[in-house]
């Protein structure tokens, strides 16, 4: 399947800056030094407008900025099966090397033998239509989905069994350093991109400047980088979606990275 150059590269998921348009986008994450982003595909690159999907491309081509993800908001077992297919043109148009997409829309103590059968079945048909197309398939990491708990997250994996079906994680609210590394190490084989933010007790609504949790980003990117795997570390959530907020996080996280590479 798609690789990209080894290590922890930082980056940028768009939606942080959806009302932007993509070329400004584009400028922010040159002038933060970051190396790649992640385009979301309900507002920077939409399913199946491959003009946009080209002019997007170009444009991070002509800055050396590489598109990381795709990240739709398809959701297997629940949105239109018809759906997938032009997310995936918009995916491979924009050279993505993998399409994000949504275990599902229950979490995994409320989904029932037929629900999660369903879920499951919709990722191994999406997994072999990314394949078609040379991309990899990555499942958000998000409560009331089947990966909302490692354990259900783990068996999930098993259950699609798809060759190219990769990993995602980010942190919940209030992360405990400890258990975040767990999560991290027990999906380090398949894992490829993490949302990198920092919250206080409020969550989503409490952001803080990414420095605040340098006892969870710290090891967390230690653990990323020990086997040279390539790997895409992703900024979003910054405080008041400020362009300034952001500059400073990818300062940090690119200090960061650079300790532990």
């Amino acid at each position: 399947m798609a690789t990209t150059a080894d290590g922890v590269r930082p980056g940028l998921a768009s939606v942080t800056f959806r009302t932007l348009p993509p070329d400004e986008v584009v400028r922010l994450a040159e002038r933060a030094g970051v190396r790649v982003i992640e385009w979301a595909g309900d507002t920077h690159v939409p399913a199946g407008d491959l003009d946009r999907a080209r002019a997007v491309r170009k444009a991070c081509a002509d800055t050396g900025i590489e598109p990381s993800t795709y990240g739709s908001y398809y959701k297997a077992g629940h949105s239109d099966p018809d759906a997938f297919e032009p997310a995936v043109a918009a995916a491979a148009e924009l050279g993505a090397p993998r399409i994000r997409v949504w275990a599902g829309t229950r979490g995994s103590a409320e989904a029932d033998t037929a629900q999660r059968g369903r879920v499951v079945g919709d990722l191994a048909r999406c997994a072999a239509l990314a394949e078609q197309a040379g991309l990899d398939l990555t499942v958000e990491y998000h409560v009331e989905s089947l990966t909302d708990d490692l354990d259900s997250a783990a068996r999930l994996y098993r259950e699609v069994g798809a060759p190219n079906l990769v990993a995602h994680w980010q942190p919940r609210e209030l992360p405990d350093t400890a258990a975040c590394l767990a999560e991290v190490g027990a999906l380090l084989p398949r894992l490829r991109t993490v949302h990198v933010f920092s919250w206080g007790a409020d969550g989503y609504t409490e952001r803080l400047p990414l420095a605040a949790r340098a006892d969870l980003w710290r090891p967390v990117l230690a653990a990323l980088a020990a086997d040279g795997a390539p790997r895409d570390a992703l900024l979003e959530f910054v405080p008041d979606d400020s362009p300034e907020a952001f500059v400073r996080d990818a300062a940090a996280l690119r200090d960061w990275i650079a300790e532990v590479g």
